[in-house]
């Protein structure tokens, strides 16, 4: 397994199981507003990961990093929303929710990581 396999493999995983839950949410006007909103936020990260280990440089590298860092923050909070109106049992969005979080956690240290990397200007 190359460097890296782990984490896209779980930024998969998720966009998967985003692409589930929205799927089941209700198909009322809010319904098809958060399932729409989510569906590009929780999706984006697999593919901007993947985009990050084809970097043509560091800076490339940590850009694309944080564009999937802000793709997930943007679902963690819709997810909150999606709670909080009701539309998903808190309990179902609790697992899906831990995992954003910590796949955001681990793109943040990848981030930093490549920052302390960067050769000094």
């Amino acid at each position: 397994m190359a460097k890296g396999d782990d984490i896209a493999e779980r930024l998969v995983d998720f966009a998967v199981r985003i692409v589930k839950l929205c799927d089941g949410l209700p198909k009322s006007y809010a319904g098809r507003h958060m399932a729409n909103q989510l569906l590009r936020s929780g999706t984006a990260p697999a593919a901007h990961y993947a985009e990050a280990r084809g970097a043509e440089s560091t800076k490339d590298f940590i850009h694309k990093l944080k564009i999937c860092l802000k793709e997930l923050n943007e679902s963690a909070v819709w997810l909150k929303i999606i709670a909080r109106s009701d539309m998903f049992s808190r309990e179902k969005l609790r697992d899906i929710y831990q995992e954003c979080t910590e796949l955001s956690r681990i793109i943040n240290a990848s981030i930093k990581t490549a920052k302390g990397k960067q050769q000094p200007r």
